[in-house]
């Protein structure tokens, strides 16, 4: 809950040998910081002694857009979400697609400036079911996304994380606590892919990953819905051994109902010279990936209908459940039509197929 200072860092040691020096415990960069110092992320600075998130309540801006753009098939498909985010990361992807917010260095002329509750109000008024955390990391705003998380909760909105998941372990239970559901980017499969290209560590995303999905907890004593997603990029993570590998890792650690997002990228940012993701190479990962096992597997940033589309994953029915094209619900049979599937309050699976009783994961 929020503390009397509301923007001071949750996670910090602060230093008592005399220099004020602060070392942020939030993200696995762990900058060490002197007064005035800024972190790598640029958005958290060391304020006489102690780290603040210097964009709490400050955001580039609000946008209403369907569930699925986040992307989340399985968590009340066809609903509206608040979407919105500040300004920095602790990435440093060379693809990134928001990049203008996401390296953004004038904070202070942030355009909008909302408390929790404003944002949680506007979201009830407006009848909307969602506010999503996203645009740039809400990893480096973690203390404003949780603030505004229960805010929502107090108000009957579902809070969503859209993260790239390089989280510190001692932040990962506040965090996730405070979370309906998170999409979360598994950006590659290889050390090397992840150093060289997005500045940060595999490991860490993957110790996160397993953290939201296996461990993580909303405040009924459900798992937080999780989904995952893989901007699939020509030449540097979209080999056959790497999803494989991927895929492999997800069916093992994480279960085979937890859905993966195969997206396409477009140039951008720093890689203008790599060319976009061919259709043919996300329908050949989305083989892959249901040939290892995983039930729910979609393609996006393309025209895919039966890539946006909920299957049954029983091989003997496959019957469409959820038709899609792009973020528009054609047809919706799990809308209060499939029935319960266990205990609610417990597991994923919150639906079944009306044609042959199969359980469906999610959040219907």
């Amino acid at each position: 809950m929020p503390t009397t200072d509301p923007a001071l860092g949750r996670w910090q040691t602060r230093f008592t040998d005399g220099t004020g020096r602060a070392r942020c415990e939030l993200c696995p960069r762990r900058c060490v910081l002197k007064p005035g110092q800024r972190g790598f992320c640029f958005v958290r600075s060391n304020h006489g002694g102690a780290i603040r998130s210097d964009t709490y309540g400050r955001s580039s801006g609000f946008a209403v857009d369907p569930v699925e753009k986040k992307p989340l098939n399985h968590f009340h498909p066809g609903s509206r979400v608040l979407s919105f985010g500040t300004a920095g990361c602790n990435s440093a992807c060379r693809f990134c697609q928001n990049w203008d917010i996401s390296r953004a260095r004038d904070f202070d002329r942030l355009g909008a400036e909302a408390s929790p509750e404003r944002i949680a109000a506007v979201a009830a008024d407006r009848g909307i079911g969602s506010v999503a955390f996203t645009y740039n990391d809400p990893i480096v705003f973690a203390e404003y996304a949780i603030d505004t998380a229960w805010a929502c909760r107090e108000r009957g909105v579902r809070p969503i994380a859209v993260t790239a998941g390089y989280m510190a372990a001692p932040a990962r239970p506040d965090f996730y606590a405070a979370m309906d559901a998170a999409n979360i980017d598994l950006k590659g499969f290889t050390e090397e892919f992840y150093w060289k290209v997005t500045g940060t560590h595999l490991q860490d995303v993957l110790d996160t990953i397993d953290y939201a999905v296996n461990e993580a907890r909303t405040p009924d004593g459900r798992h937080v819905w999780v989904e995952l997603t893989t901007l699939l990029i020509p030449g540097l993570n979209d080999d056959d051994a790497q999803l494989h590998a991927e895929c492999a890792w997800i069916r093992e650690t994480l279960g085979p109902d937890v859905p993966l997002h195969f997206s396409a990228f477009h140039p951008a940012w720093r890689m203008t010279d790599v060319p976009p993701t061919p259709h043919a190479t996300l329908t050949r990962a989305r083989r892959i990936a249901m040939a290892e096992g995983l039930r729910y597997v979609y393609t996006g940033n393309v025209h895919d209908r039966e890539g946006d589309t909920t299957f049954c994953p029983n091989p003997e029915c496959r019957a469409p459940l959820v038709v899609r094209d792009w973020y528009r619900i054609i047809e919706n049979r799990l809308d209060g039509k499939g029935g319960a599937a266990g205990d609610p309050a417990d597991t994923a699976a919150t639906a079944r197929c009306p044609d042959c009783g199969t359980p469906i994961a999610g959040r219907w």
